[in-house]
């Protein structure tokens, strides 16, 4: 479980294309720090198996060809900044939301508007998603945790969410051009809540 509070960017510095799958490597000094082999950690949103550390704060991990297909990661060249958090601690504070690291969907930056002190970015999400995010609402852009500003449904399913400078900073979404493609995954307890119901009403 992660809570989508990034705690550093890393970069891309390997891609390695298998069969079915991709091998990439990372480096993230700070999520590697007191890693191992096996451990979770979060590229994007995604949570990805440590299967090597190496030096200089890099590490490996192997990513299935659902992943790459359902995801952005299938668009990372050698170069690119990706998010990256280390599974939450039992005894750590949930300080974004719970964020499992599985991708619902993805969508793409529809436009930026910026003002003095923070920025809003409106964001695609695909219709079969767009029942799970409501206004106040969190949702994790990315491996970001973020608070759903506004909804919207013309000319698509759209939603807006805030970003203050510390985001802006130190997040890939912070520096995502018009058209990015990103990773959404809606908060679990709406689709929890759902299959409860549904199950009940059967």
């Amino acid at each position: 479980m992660f809570t989508g509070i990034v705690e550093e960017l890393g970069e891309v510095t390997g891609r390695d294309v298998l069969t079915d799958a991709a091998r990439l490597t990372i480096r993230g000094p700070v999520v590697t720090a007191d890693a191992g082999h096996g451990d979770s950690i979060a590229v994007n949103g995604v949570c990805l198996t440590v299967v090597e550390l190496l030096a200089d704060g890099r590490f490996t991990a192997d990513v299935m060809a659902e992943t790459l297909d359902r995801s952005n990661l299938g668009a990372l060249d050698v170069g690119k900044r990706v998010n990256l958090e280390r599974a939450a601690a039992v005894n750590s504070r949930l300080s974004g939301h719970i964020v499992q690291g599985h991708v619902d969907g993805t969508g793409h930056v529809l436009s930026r508007t910026p003002s003095e002190h923070w920025e809003v970015v409106r964001i695609e999400v695909p219709s079969s998603i767009a029942r799970y995010v409501v206004e106040k609402g969190s949702i994790t852009v990315d491996g970001i945790s973020l608070t759903v500003s506004a909804l919207g449904t013309e000319p698509r399913d759209w939603f807006e969410v805030s970003l203050i400078p510390t985001t802006r900073e130190l997040t890939t979404l912070g520096h995502a051009p018009v058209g990015t493609k990103v990773n959404l995954e809606v908060d679990v307890i709406a689709k929890y809540v759902e299959r409860l119901l549904t199950v009940r009403d059967q």
